[in-house]
């Protein structure tokens, strides 16, 4: 399934990397803790967290994910969206919780055609 797919689905804002919402998601990993989301999640993921900083944008890329989803309205600090820009890695925000959003997430990626 696209990034953009998921997008329109769930509402979310886009707030860099519109150009790069053709990505195939492959399936997600939501966690905050940058060393279990570099030790567990895959290439092809998105990634769901509530972290802001460019840290994230250094981990999404070193995993190969196809965007990072910020949870509870939390908004990308300035740095982040440079370095997201730069990496061609999507930031979307979410008004969700982390809980939410990512059941609505598995339930888009696993629903039958």
């Amino acid at each position: 399934m696209k990034i953009e797919k998921i997008v329109q689905a769930l509402g979310l804002e886009v707030r860099c990397g519109k150009n790069y919402l053709d990505k195939d998601v492959t399936g997600g990993y939501t966690g905050d803790l940058l060393s279990d989301v570099m030790g567990n999640s895959r290439e092809g993921y998105i990634w769901i967290t509530r972290q802001v900083h460019q840290n994230i944008v250094a981990v999404a890329s070193l995993k190969e994910h196809v965007g990072i989803i910020l949870i509870n309205s939390c908004q990308p600090t300035a740095d982040t969206l440079e370095k997201a820009e730069a990496e061609k890695i999507p930031i979307m925000v979410s008004d969700l919780p982390a809980f939410e959003i990512s059941g609505k997430i598995y339930n888009l990626l696993t629903a039958k055609s």
